[in-house]
Order: C-alpha cells, then sequence, then structure tokens
C-alpha cells in the first residue's frame, strides 16, 4: 500500500475499512526495485551469470527474455533500468501502433544516452513494426528489451533475434511464491502489512500450487482475500475456496501450454499410461480446448503410436472424431475419456510410420528407384522403355499363398520392421513366413503357377 492510499484509507480510530474496497495492484507494487530482488531466475541472475555482470558494468545490449506469465520479465525489465538510472519508454505490442514506435525511436535519438525501449508482449508487433527497431537497435542508438510469453523464434524476425540476447525465464517454484507471498503480507509500505491480516501455511501453499508459479495471479489472490475479510483476522482456506472455485489453472488455447499439454496426453499414451492420459485430458477439456483438435490428435496417434498392433483403434478413432463434430461439449468428453483409454491401454507399435520414414531418408539419399519394368502399367497410351529382357508381370493370385519371386523395387530393401506386440505379432510371423516363401521360389523360377491367369 503506498503512502497516499494509507492515510486515504485509514479510519479515525487508526484501522483499516474492510469490504472490497480496492487498494491498488500489488503485483505492482511489490515489484522488484533493484536487480537482487527479482526472486526465482537463478539460472540467469546467480552468482556468476553473465547479464548481472553486464548490468552492473551498464553495457549491455539488446534483450528478449521469454516465459510464462507472471514470472517476472517486466519485472526484470524495470529492475535494469532503476539500476542503471537510465531513460526507459514502455510500450505494449497489443496497443502501440507504428506511428507511436517511430515517435520513441525519434526521441531516442536525440537522447544524450541509449535509451532503454521495453515492448512488452513484442511477439504482437507485425513485420514492419519489428523491421522499423533494426536500424536504431543497430547502431546502438536504443537498447531493446522485448517479453513475450512465446517463443520468440517463431515471433520475432530473425533480423531482431540476431541483434538481441535471448533470456529464458523459468515459472517461479512454489516455496519461491510462497516466500513472496509472507512477504507482501508484512510489507508496510508496498505490501499489505497495513492491513495486519495474516493467513495460514495451508492458504499460501493452497494459492502457489493453484497458480502454477504465476506469482501475479498469487498476489492478485492474496491481496483480494485480504481485502475481503476484517483488518486483524487470518484468512484460512475456507475463504480461499470459495474464491477459486470457478478459477482454472493456467492455459491458453493457443499458445505453448497448449502444446505442452496435449504432449503430456499423447506421451501418457504412448507411454502406456491412463491415468495421466486422463488427467491431462481432463485439465484440457476443462480449461476449454476444442474438442475437435484433441480428436484429430487422437486420429493421428492410433496410426503413428498403435498402429498394427490393434488395427481396430483408427476405426474407433474416426468414430471419435464424428462424435466430437456431431454431439459436442459436454457429451463428447465421455467419448474421449473411452478412446483414451483405450488407445493408452493397446499394444504400441510405429512399425508402419518407421517403415514410411525409412523409405522418405533413403529417397533423399540414394536418389529415387525407377519403376521396374514388370510393375509398370500396361495402357497403351504410356509410352515405356523396352527391354530386352523384359520380364512379364507374375499375377500374386495365381500363385499359392499369392507370393511370386518376383522383386517389387529396382533394388531391394527392407523399411518395414514388425514389432511383435499385439495384432502385429501375427504380421511378424507372417511376414517371416512369406520371406522364406519367396526365397524358396525364387531359388526354383521354372515353377509354374497353380492355375492360369483369368483373360478379362
Amino acid at each position: 500500500m503506498t503512502q497516499w492510499q494509507s492515510e486515504f484509507f485509514k479510519e479515525a480510530d487508526g484501522t483499516y475499512p474492510t469490504g472490497g474496497m480496492a487498494i491498488g495492484n500489488l503485483a505492482v507494487s511489490m515489484r522488484p526495485r533493484r536487480l537482487s530482488e527479482v526472486v526465482g531466475q537463478e539460472h540467469i541472475l546467480g552468482e556468476g551469470c553473465t547479464l548481472p555482470l553486464l548490468v552492473r558494468r551498464n553495457c549491455f545490449g539488446s534483450l528478449i527474455f521469454f516465459g510464462p506469465p507472471g514470472c517476472g520479465k517486466t519485472s526484470l525489465a524495470e529492475a535494469i533500468a532503476a539500476e542503471t538510472g537510465g531513460n526507459i519508454f514502455r510500450l505494449n505490442g497489443a496497443t502501440a501502433n507504428l506511428s507511436e514506435l517511430r515517435d520513441i525511436l525519434r526521441r531516442a535519438r536525440m537522447a544524450e544516452r541509449p535509451p532503454i525501449v521495453f515492448i512488452d508482449e513484442i511477439h504482437r508487433f507485425n513485420r514492419a513494426q519489428q523491421d522499423s527497431l533494426l536500424p536504431d537497435v543497430e547502431t546502438g542508438t536504443v537498447r531493446l528489451i522485448g517479453a513475450t510469453t512465446y517463443a520468440p523464434t517463431a515471433y520475432v524476425i530473425p533480423a531482431l533475434l540476431s541483434r538481441s540476447h535471448l533470456f529464458r525465464l523459468k515459472p517461479l517454484s512454489a516455496e519461491v511464491v510462497c516466500n513472496f507471498l509472507r512477504r507482501a503480507l508484512e510489507d508496510c509500505e508496498r505490501g499489505l502489512g497495513t492491513l495486519r491480516c495474516s493467513a495460514t501455511d495451508e492458504l499460501i501453499g493452497a494459492i502457489a500450487a493453484h497458480c502454477q508459479g504465476d506469482l501475479r495471479r498469487s498476489l492478485n489472490a492474496i491481496e483480494m482475500l485480504a481485502m475481503g475479510t476484517p483488518a486483524g483476522s487470518t484468512v484460512g482456506l475456507a475463504e480461499w475456496k470459495a474464491f477459486s472455485a470457478e478459477r482454472y489453472g493456467t492455459y491458453d488455447r493457443d499458445g505453448d501450454e497448449h502444446y505442452a499439454t496435449i504432449s503430456a496426453h499423447i506421451k501418457s499414451m504412448r507411454g502406456c499410461d491412463p491415468d495421466g492420459a486422463i488427467y491431462w485430458l481432463a485439465k484440457m477439456l476443462r480449461c476449454g480446448e476444442d474438442p475437435r483438435f484433441i480428436g484429430r490428435r487422437l486420429v493421428i496417434f492410433a496410426s503413428e503410436d498403435v498402429g498394427l498392433a490393434d488395427p481396430n483403434a483408427l476405426a474407433l478413432a474416426v468414430a471419435c472424431q464424428r462424435c466430437c463434430e456431431s454431439i459436442g461439449m459436454p457429451e463428447c468428453a465421455i467419448n474421449l475419456a473411452h478412446l483414451t483409454v483405450y488407445l493408452a491401454t493397446a499394444p504400441k507399435s510405429n512399425s508402419a510410420n518407421a517403415a514410411y520414414g525409412y523409405a522418405l531418408e533413403d529417397m533423399k539419399k540414394n536418389g529415387m528407384q525407377p519403376v521396374p519394368n514388370h510393375l509398370r502399367n500396361q495402357s497403351p497410351h504410356l509410352l515405356r522403355p523396352i527391354a530386352v529382357d523384359d520380364e512379364s508381370y507374375a499375377y500374386a493370385h495365381d500363385y499359392e499363398h499369392n507370393i511370386t519371386g518376383q522383386a517389387h523395387m529396382a533394388e531391394e530393401k527392407q523399411f518395414y520392421f514388425p514389432k511383435k506386440e499385439g495384432a502385429e505379432a501375427e504380421i511378424a510371423e507372417r511376414m517371416e513366413s512369406i520371406r522364406r516363401l519367396r526365397e524358396a521360389m525364387r531359388s526354383q523360377p521354372s515353377e509354374a503357377p497353380r492355375k492360369k491367369p483369368v483373360d478379362l
């Protein structure tokens, strides 16, 4: 709480009012003022790290910080600006336009020292806006600090990336968040200390676990709870449960968490863990994920990871995808749960997908083989070279077990390696029998077919 807020809200008896009166943004007032106050990012700010050394010497260039929400990207930029004593221009990629950016760059060129241009959500800048930064970043007229929750390699142009140093910030640990919340409750200058509220360890732990490393959300939660209780009281789990009943965990339907969660879902099924797979499915659906997206990924999984070990998996996946299209939520969640457990517990084989990859790899390495003459279409409309030793096509159905001794590639190679899992174990046995039969027929090339071909 700032000084003017403390005096404004104080009652005549020296206490503070209770209820839903807003006292300001705790996450902003508790923002670090020095680099040493930034918490939870020891991998880039710890002893011997490069960034603190550059800041102390005030010789850093352009920086881009990326990481999940609430991990301290903006706080780190503000702390660097405060510690170096330089001017800072602040922009937000969601609201700033090209004209505003050019005006700031023009003012920066007239400054005695290169100012810091901090752009929050830099991933929202279009190419023209990012291109306009290049000359001043290149000459050192400005020192850019960008912040984004997305992978910068996907949203920041390569020319700007090559002129910047990237630093990845991690989600804050529960211990770091808990310690910071306790400090915010006790801080009378910038925190909630003047409210004289306290919180149980269970409550602080629950908030830290719920907010999943997002310190901003944690501070907003403790501020709301403290403001909603009488001065000098203790906030417990009962108040938190009522507050958090409809608040979901961190999830974005088109960002990193979206892809991280579906990845966890797929890998749980691949690892034959139905419990983990169901958990991640429930998280996605509860957070509003499109069930059709999940259904599409399960159709891919049915062929990519289950494959020939259970040929029914693909049919069930396609059926589930149709349910997601025609039924929708919430009922199609039952279908997705059914399929998730089925795929997670099914035998696994990636042999078909691997065979395709091996074939592509061979083509890149050795080029494409020509189609052998005896396998070519016999249409008179096609011009094909007729070799002197041209071999006529042996119709497989005219031979026992549908096996001939003919080769089906100019240079025979093996790409499909069946696994002995589920239904594919039978395929593996059959392929071994076919191999032996084909070798036997090649050793007796004059053997006649068991019946004459039908002349159609």
